[in-house]
């Protein structure tokens, strides 16, 4: 058998690990052939690949990124993208396709297994941890390392300084980073899409800090929206799944407080540092047993399914299930954190 590999999407910490997991099984006890896919969907829509062996694999677990590359590119909104794709299998004489990515490579991989019976597998990647039928995706715990990090490191400077300091992660739908990190970090608030926040409240949590002489930490997700506004935008572009460039809502933030209270007030983004560097060891742990399992799958035929962790098991579930909803922040999670916010 020879089977196909590709990353699609965001990349993040793990993705190195996930492939070779994959490839070391599938070389070691299944005899099977790999061949890589560059950048996504763009990799198996254009012929674009590269050889996967066990050299090619071999020394790449800590390494963060992918050295497959990645991209947005949908190949359901390319004009005969299906067609091109089914040619490219069957010229280098792909029998399976193992897709790693996240919400929109997955629910391309969906479509693909669902109504082209194409062969599919799935391994669930974002930062954002927003995939649902899996406990956590790998990258996750690598950002919320990161971003804690970052938060512990601005507590200093804003005590220095007695400013309210912004820190904006990132988050476009869920904001299971700021949640983690912001809690890890002592943060003062923390602000999600999945609540719209109260400008007054957030400027009244920033006063009381205040007035005890310690200097806040205001923790908000890219995507997050003040009761009385909307997203702020990087600018109204689209990709090619859709979805707009977010950027701002930090920085936005951070003049409306300055502008309520008077108080000095700064942003840190942090942005794409969130996604790279070497992956966490929890996060090589699950994106190494994501790719054992994924090419089990592939062995077992058990196509359109995705690997997913649910406890401490790994199990296998429908792609269009896993991508059919996001999952969000529960709402008693968030309350449960208030305590510490002003």
């Amino acid at each position: 058998m020879k089977v196909g590999v590709l990353t699609g999407g965001g990349d993040c910490p793990g993705l190195n690990a996930v492939i070779r997991g994959i490839v070391r099984k599938g070389v070691q006890e299944y005899g099977y052939d790999f061949i890589g896919f560059r950048d996504g969907w763009r990799g198996p829509l254009e012929a674009d690949t590269v050889p996967l062996d066990i050299p090619a694999v071999r020394g790449i677990l800590p390494r963060g990124g992918t050295i497959l590359g990645s991209s947005r590119t949908n190949p359901l909104k390319v004009e005969d993208g299906i067609r091109r794709i089914k040619e490219n299998l069957r010229k280098y004489e792909v029998d399976a396709l193992i897709a790693i990515g996240g919400e929109d490579t997955l629910g391309v991989a969906a479509t693909l297994s669902g109504e082209y019976s194409i062969p599919c597998v799935g391994v669930p990647k974002t930062i954002d941890n927003d995939l649902s039928a899996t406990d956590y995706t790998f990258g996750f715990d690598t950002a919320v390392n990161i971003a804690t990090e970052a938060i512990d490191r601005l507590h200093t400077t804003a005590e220095s300084h007695m400013r309210v300091l912004v820190v904006e992660v990132m988050g476009r739908h869920a904001g299971w980073i700021a949640v983690h990190s912001g809690l890890a970090g002592g943060a003062n608030a923390i602000l999600i899409p999945e609540q719209r926040f109260d400008l007054d409240e957030v400027c009244a949590w920033v006063e009381s800090r205040f007035k005890i002489r310690y200097a806040p930490i205001v923790v908000i997700a890219e995507g997050a929206m003040p009761k009385d506004g909307d997203m702020v935008l990087k600018d109204g572009s689209l990709d090619s799944f859709g979805h707009v460039r977010l950027s701002g809502i930090g920085e936005w933030l951070a003049k409306e407080i300055e502008r309520r209270t008077g108080k000095e007030a700064r942003t840190t983004v942090l942005g794409h540092v969130q996604r790279g560097g070497t992956p966490s060891a929890f996060d090589r742990w699950l994106a190494t047993r994501f790719g054992l399992h994924a090419i089990d799958a592939v062995r077992d035929r058990d196509f359109g399914k995705m690997v997913a962790l649910q406890g401490t098991d790994i199990v296998r579930v429908p792609i269009a299930e896993a991508t059919s909803k996001l999952k969000t922040v529960d709402p008693k999670l968030y309350e449960e954190i208030g305590v510490f916010f002003g």
